[in-house]
């Protein structure tokens, strides 16, 4: 937990220095702080801010001061609300930063270019000169009630309302953002955690725009915003298709590249492609085939992109040539690529460089493939370990491959126990560095962890997302089997001693394999789905669920819920969840608990009344470590059981 952890990285105009937020457990270990580092290009990094609520979100202008969003008090302003974030300026040539716009609802997300700034904010419905004293006069009344006339109401953890996400404009001026305005004046819902990003000119906001569709579906498409009017056109609109981030405008200001994504259905899988249109017609395609773009960015001539995407348990570098379409893999190496930047020739990319066994830095890629690390802000620790790859043949002749991480001394002597780690999503891989579910914290205490990609996972194209496109349970679990078996072959596992955990879909998984198998000694299930009829409607976005399921009561529910193998399960179970959860709401945890209870199954419940989907604060994820390590120690290990202090 006191690990510092770096999160982004944004490189200066002048190439001389990235910035990055760097993560750390305040003093007093109950909490995490931010704070932003210089990462000079030739020298080592040192720290620019200090604030006690922190900041976050770089951005440097042209001109190489740095913007940043905090909640941090501001002297200069009395009255000033300090539990809202604000935008901040940090002088190139250094000084105090200061305040330069504020919000009621606060600042999200913002954008500069040129000395055109636009930025989120929560706005309340209703006349925006007054929203202040609105905002007060509801707090003071003790109201929190939300109408909703439409569909979502509620998103991972949070409550969606009474305020609706609008976009204001802005231009830099020496005392702070002057002309105000709002870009956006009655966006309803359309602006909901959207991606936006400027023209090169600062002249045009290109932003998602989610549009009500009949049966409380959703699509999402681009738009056009003039800064200067607000006059909004769509850009890029395709039925059966949302279009997102990340966005990335080209040098030149014609094209845009962002990612296309497929709606799915019942017999259609989800797609997610790279999309590169033109600005002033909107006439666009997609590139790179069976590649799922994790981030973009232009080269300075603007002839090619640069993307991240997953690839065989990986996150690799491609760029992507626009005249021909070839893809060039970029860096070969097993690591993971995000927070891509270009540097202004062109013949540099830096990025955050991490993997299975490497915690996130920066680094510099060459365009011939040279890879260099970079002095980072937060050294990384050394892994307790190995790390090897395992593959197998599937029934159906698919190659599935994974990582094993091998705890330090495992040999064909003192064999070490296996846990299998089922990943979440489904639609995701095992390739990179885990704050939340971290192996090497199980090598550590002796186990070995088998981090498989079955059925549904990224980077193996898109045939291996149809394969399990409607058959989440059968396949992934013939998939996970076959891994498994071809692991225990290894005379430094013992297959006498195994367990399987999973949290989300891996959460799923672990409730079927549970109702499926009793070939392990114990199984773990965080935030899991277990009776999908009641998880169809309950959860926060009903209708991504629906497009594979179907509506509650459909027949894939029957064929794939896993609460119906409840009196096949023997294997003893922790189950986990948190309150706050609104992706896999609590009423699985708690129907899932309550069903192992009445049938006589030797299992535990370790519940937060105050986390969501993951666990996030400190203390927490300290109780959830130890409560899993001693239900495993117990039930893997044979030892006596002991209730771990952080719950006792």
């Amino acid at each position: 937990m006191a690990i510092p952890r770096v999160h982004s990285l944004k490189l200066s105009p002048d190439d001389s220095r990235l910035v990055s937020v760097v993560q750390t457990l305040n003093p007093d270990g109950k909490s995490y702080g931010t704070a932003l580092w210089a990462i000079p290009l030739g020298g080592e990094p040192y720290r620019l801010t200090r604030s006690a609520k922190g900041e976050t979100a770089a951005e440097f202008t042209g001109t190489g001061d740095l913007l940043f969003t905090s909640s941090r008090p501001d002297p200069t302003v009395k009255d000033a609300d300090e539990e809202v974030a604000a935008l901040w300026l940090l002088p190139a040539g250094g000084g105090e930063a200061r305040r330069i716009a504020a919000r009621p609802g606060g600042v999200g997300a913002f954008r500069t270019a040129g000395d055109t700034v636009v930025f989120a904010s929560d706005v309340l419905d209703g006349e925006e000169a007054d929203e202040a004293e609105r905002r007060k006069a509801r707090k003071d009344a003790g109201i929190s009630a939300i109408l909703h006339e439409g569909y979502p109401v509620r998103y991972w953890d949070h409550d969606l309302g009474p305020g609706r996400t609008r976009l204001f404009a802005g231009r830099l001026g020496p005392d702070g953002l002057e002309d105000v305005r709002d870009l956006t004046p009655d966006p309803g819902e359309a602006l909901r955690d959207a991606a936006f990003t400027l023209t090169p000119d600062g002249r045009t906001v290109i932003s998602t725009w989610r549009i009500p569709l009949s049966h409380a579906e959703q699509r999402v498409e681009l738009v056009a915003i003039d800064v200067e009017s607000g006059e909004r056109r769509t850009l890029a609109s395709e039925e059966g298709h949302d279009f997102g981030g990340p966005l990335a405008v080209s040098p030149d200001g014609t094209k845009i590249a962002c990612v296309r994504e497929r709606h799915a259905a019942l017999d259609r899988s989800v797609r997610i492609e790279l999309w590169i249109g033109d600005l002033a017609t909107g006439e666009g395609r997609t590139y790179a085939p069976d590649l799922f773009p994790s981030d973009v960015v232009w080269a300075p001539d603007s002839a090619a992109v640069h993307i991240a995407a997953d690839h065989q348990g990986r996150r690799p570098v491609f760029r992507v040539t626009l005249e021909d379409g070839e893809v060039t893999r970029l860096t070969a190496d097993d690591a993971s690529y995000l927070a891509l930047n270009v540097s202004a020739d062109g013949e540099s990319l830096y990025a955050l460089r991490s993997g299975v066994a490497l915690a996130p830095g920066p680094a510099r890629i060459g365009l011939d493939g040279a890879i260099a690390d970079l002095p980072s802000p937060a050294p990384r620790p050394e892994t307790p370990g190995t790390l090897t790859e395992v593959t197998a043949t599937a029934d159906d002749g698919v190659t599935i491959r994974g990582w094993l991480v091998l705890p330090e001394g495992a040999s064909a002597a003192d064999p070490a126990p296996l846990l299998l780690w089922i990943h979440g999503g489904p639609v995701a891989s095992w390739n990179d560095w885990q704050w939340r579910w971290q192996a090497w914290i199980m090598a550590r205490h002796g186990y070995a962890v088998l981090m498989p990609d079955p059925a549904l996972s990224t980077g193996y194209g898109q045939g291996m997302i149809d394969r399990g496109w409607g058959d989440w349970g059968p396949r992934t679990m013939a998939d996970l089997e076959a891994i498994v078996d071809a692991a225990l072959t290894r005379d430094d596992l013992d297959a006498e001693r195994t367990a399987a955990m999973g949290g989300s879909f891996g959460g799923y998984m672990a409730n079927w394999v549970a109702g499926h198998t009793d070939r392990y000694r114990a199984i773990v299930t965080h935030a899991s789905l277990w009776h999908l009829d009641q998880f169809a409607g309950t959860t926060d976005a009903a209708m991504y669920w629906q497009r594979e399921f179907g509506p509650a009561g459909s027949e894939r529910y029957s064929e794939l819920s896993p609460h119906l193998a409840l009196d096949k399960i023997t294997t003893p179970m922790l189950v986990i969840h948190g309150d706050k959860d609104y992706r896999v709401p609590i009423g699985e945890g708690l129907r899932l608990w309550w069903d192992l209870r009445r049938s006589g199954v030797e299992s535990k419940f370790l519940y937060f009344p105050d986390e969501n989907h993951w666990i996030l604060k400190p203390g927490n994820v300290v109780a959830w470590y130890e409560s899993v390590l001693a239900f495993l120690a117990h039930h893997v290990l044979g030892e006596e059981w002991k209730r771990p202090e952080s719950v006792a």
